[in-house]
């Protein structure tokens, strides 16, 4: 059973990642992405169970994780 995070934690994830947020991958938890430690990327938004979804410069889409993945604000 996959554990979502609070709509406490959804919000706050909206505020510090607001539209427009240029972030930088620092890992991420799947073994097929071609993404890597390093690559930038613009949010688009936060999804309902805290998906931060980014569209990285890289032209990938994937969204990054709560609590699986890790990125900061550039």
């Amino acid at each position: 059973m996959q554990n979502f995070p609070s709509k406490g934690v959804v919000e706050r994830l909206r505020r510090m990642y607001p539209t427009g947020t240029r972030i930088e991958l620092v890992s991420m938890n799947d073994p097929y992405t071609k993404l890597v430690p390093g690559d930038q990327g613009t949010v688009e938004f936060v999804d309902d169970i805290g998906t931060i979804h980014v569209n990285w410069d890289c032209g990938s889409g994937l969204g990054v994780a709560y609590g699986e993945d890790i990125i900061r604000k550039i």
